[in-house]
């Protein structure tokens, strides 16, 4: 069957879908948008994803959403690569800013929690379903496997700074490509299914030539949309407004590895230097991103709008919401836009292809340190760090289980893998599950 390249239409309708319903963090994300572009439309071809996949893990900032700007790039020129990136934030984004006046104007948000409960534990069942999916796709060989072990290693008992694993991995890579060559880079073809974006490839020829100059013209005019605003409020003494603008801009470059890799820094500065809020509502924002659709980073808005009401009531909180969002998303359209052309271009480079696979085979290591790391946090109250020499390790209080959790993550895990129910269906179960236990137990 011949597989065309969608409309912008159609294209559109889904990525709507993958921004209401994109939980979990990072992993879960990728698993969706591969799910969707990959295995049910079959617009782009795996190999295709991969590459574009490892490209955006190597930028600072939202790595799912960076990729669905790149997807819908690739599709559709600037404007999918617009929508799709707009899509993946707005709906998350909207959400956020309805938690954060509640949380603002009330001061706890116990019911949410408790309709948030459920899908917490459902989102561990998902993270760990976005590992087994890059893994059977990564791993091929020794090198491969080897390569995500240290990774994993690295990061989850010596701590070691999630750039300096990618860049290693790189390396590794890029001097002996052969060993990675099993890894599903490079063009299209050698087994992988024809995709519309195959077809239109073959039809159309001189595409990339057109999408690479549209896209670096896109690329400059973000760069330039993203530091107007943070110029002009810096002129201005605008205050509080101000350094909300250059605190995220510059979170906006050096935010390699996600949200996770740079809380403490953003807690730090947020807390002890600005105080704009407390340690304790800090990580009440990070609970409330976590159980939020769009990227983790979101976790940027609220420390944002609570700087902004703090100074402003809810119009200053809007206005630092506004000034967040716009300084950290911008720039992620401008390393798409300029990096992506140059990215396709290599398609058929045996040293970059090889770089990019080890990466891949990396990050099947980050998402398993990411999938124990919140697992331990979702499945008990109490996880402890054990400490010897430079090697440290997280283990839990086997005491603290929560058992309503467990139950949750069971539920889901049998919607998802047993009875093949699908993430929205499994979400939604696992959700309404979550409420009622909440409920019957009286936590509310």
């Amino acid at each position: 069957m011949t597989v065309a390249i969608p409309t912008f239409r159609e294209a559109l309708r889904v990525w709507l879908r993958i921004g209401l319903l994109s939980f979990g963090g990072p992993a879960a994300q990728i698993a969706m948008l591969h799910r969707a572009v990959v295995d049910e439309h079959r617009w782009i071809s795996d190999r295709r994803f991969l590459h574009a996949l490892n490209f955006c893990t190597l930028l600072p900032g939202p790595e799912a959403q960076q990729l669905a700007t790149y997807l819908g790039w690739l599709m559709h020129g600037v404007r999918g690569g617009l929508a799709a990136g707009i899509l993946f934030v707005l709906p998350g984004a909207l959400v956020m800013l309805a938690l954060s006046v509640i949380y603002a104007t009330l001061g706890s948000v116990p019911t949410i929690a408790a309709l948030f409960f459920g899908l917490k534990a459902a989102v561990l069942v998902l993270v760990v379903e976005a590992l087994l999916r890059v893994a059977r796709r990564a791993l091929k060989g020794r090198a491969a496997w080897a390569l995500a072990t240290l990774a994993f290693l690295a990061l989850y008992v010596m701590g070691v700074p999630f750039p300096l694993v990618v860049l290693a991995a790189a390396l590794v890579g890029f001097l002996a490509p052969a060993a990675f060559a099993a890894g599903g880079h490079g063009t299209a073809g050698g087994g992988d299914t024809p995709t519309g974006l195959d077809a239109a490839l073959a039809a159309d020829p001189g595409r990339p030539v057109r999408l690479a100059a549209a896209a670096r013209r896109a690329g400059w005019t973000a760069l330039v949309l993203w530091l107007l605003p943070v110029a002009a409020l810096a002129a201005a003494g605008a205050g509080t407004y101000a350094d909300i603008a250059w605190f995220f801009s510059t979170m906006a470059v050096v935010t390699f590895g996600g949200a996770y890799a740079v809380l403490a820094y953003v807690a730090q500065e947020a807390v002890e230097i600005y105080r704009w809020l407390s340690a304790a509502e800090m990580l009440a924002g990070l609970g409330l991103a976590e159980t939020t659709p769009g990227p983790l980073i979101l976790v940027l808005q609220f420390v944002g709008f609570l700087a902004g009401y703090r100074e402003g009531g809810i119009g200053g909180g809007l206005l630092g919401t506004a000034i967040t969002l716009w300084v950290t998303f911008a720039p992620c359209f401008a390393f798409i836009f300029l990096g992506a052309p140059a990215v396709e271009r290599l398609h058929g480079n045996r040293k970059l292809t090889g770089a990019l696979a080890a990466v891949t085979a990396a990050v099947v290591g980050v998402i398993a340190n990411l999938a124990l790391w919140f697992g331990l946090r979702v499945l008990f109250t109490e996880v402890r760090e054990h400490r010897a020499g430079p090697f440290a390790i997280d283990l839990p209080a086997l005491s603290s289980l929560d058992p309503l959790a467990a139950a949750i993550a069971v539920l889901a895990a049998a919607c998802l893998f047993r009875l093949r129910l699908g993430v929205v269906r499994t979400l939604g179960i696992a959700t309404v599950a979550g409420l009622a236990l909440h409920l019957a137990v009286g936590r509310l």
